[in-house]
């Protein structure tokens, strides 16, 4: 019998990942699509074959039929919506960042546990078929003691003032910087780094305001917020490593612009998640004893079935996570990419952004 999947939200983030992923799952039947607007919830139904539509998700959560829901809407409504999902029984899938503060996200973490249903967070590159060969590698062993790991985020979205500054809270204060690419772009280099590298043990950061005029959504003209365009931190891991990240608004770089490097004893690697002629992604590596970088080309049996490199990134890499997920629950595997990782990525941005302002290292908790 397939999982029956509900989706709350039928914007663009849902139309061009999410429900391309499960209608590429066999094991899945999309059931039903909710939104405040019913005429979106309506034409991606259409589109999806999803036979139900609802503009209350309380309705939708009442049908027993339903396992799993989906929650893809906007930052603010992540952590209400998938708190009801975890009342209601079923599994939930949310969009990072689950909250913008640490503790809530592990409240809804342990709320999950002990209601007995599975969570899984939209850490998007945690299912690039390169990282994952990247991350089996090191787990193989075959780079030996990891020594150092890069995490850069290279994404010049917001470089031109006229492009406009969006997810951003226009009450914010004027006279004080305001995080927001440690928040946004922050949250995936800091999961993808403590999943290849393990926990956190203490950070140091530096943040910067770059653009000190642009377009905000919601108000009329250029206006001067002190907006944090760009964070470079320092990592002292649990295990003895060191780690390096950056993100930027202003870094001259393509979507989604990730690049993860890990040196070892043995080897290094190189991930670049940068979408570039035509091609979503590329991988390298080199070995102690031969030290010029290789270019590694993925097989087949590392791409989600139907995709190649060729595939836009936000399709290739969510038919990942949701083929990972719908796997998890149907076959009772170990879970992966839950919320308690998505409230640990919170806690380390949270130190990051507190090492900063209080100018001295800051030691990430072990919650």
């Amino acid at each position: 019998m397939a999982l029956r999947v509900g989706i709350i939200g039928a914007h663009h983030w849902a139309e061009k990942a999410h429900l391309p992923g499960y209608a590429a799952h066999d094991g899945v039947e999309i059931a039903a699509i909710c939104d405040i607007e019913r005429d979106r919830a309506e034409a991606l139904a259409a589109q999806f074959g999803a036979k139900a539509v609802y503009t209350d998700h309380r309705a939708m959560l009442a049908d027993p039929t339903i396992a799993m829901i989906d929650v893809c809407t906007p930052t603010a409504t992540h952590l209400p919506l998938s708190l009801d999902v975890i009342a209601a029984g079923k599994h939930v899938m949310s969009e990072k960042p689950l909250h913008t503060l640490a503790a809530p996200a592990f409240d809804a973490a342990r709320r999950a546990s002990e209601r007995g249903v599975r969570t899984k967070l939209g850490f998007t590159f945690r299912y690039s078929p390169a990282i994952r060969l990247l991350k089996h590698w090191i787990d193989a062993g075959e780079l030996g003691e990891i020594f150092h790991i890069h995490g850069l985020e290279q994404n010049s979205q917001f470089l031109d003032p006229d492009f406009p500054l969006r997810q951003f809270d226009v009450t914010a204060p004027r006279d004080r910087l305001i995080p927001a690419s440690i928040v946004g772009y922050g949250s995936h280099l800091v999961d993808l780094m403590r999943w290849v590298g393990g926990e956190f043990a203490a950070v140091a950061s530096s943040m910067r305001n770059f653009v000190p005029e642009r377009l905000v959504r919601g108000l009329d003209g250029r206006q001067r917020f002190q907006v944090e365009d760009g964070t470079v931190a320092l990592v002292d891991y649990a295990d003895g490593a060191q780690g390096m990240l950056q993100t930027s608004y202003v870094a001259v770089g393509n979507y989604p612009g990730i690049e993860l490097r890990v040196y070892g004893s043995r080897g290094a690697a190189v991930a670049r998640l940068v979408t570039e002629f035509g091609v979503a992604e590329t991988l390298h590596r080199a070995t102690a004893d031969d030290v010029e970088f290789r270019p590694v080309d993925l097989a087949t049996a590392d791409l989600p079935p139907g995709t190649d490199l060729g595939t836009p990134w936000p399709e290739l890499y969510f038919r990942n996570l949701i083929r990972f997920f719908v796997d998890e629950i149907i076959e009772g595997r170990p879970e992966e990419c839950t919320f308690h990782d998505g409230a640990k990525s919170q806690q380390i941005v949270d130190a990051i952004v507190a090492a900063h302002f209080e100018r001295r290292w800051v030691e990430v908790g072990s919650t």
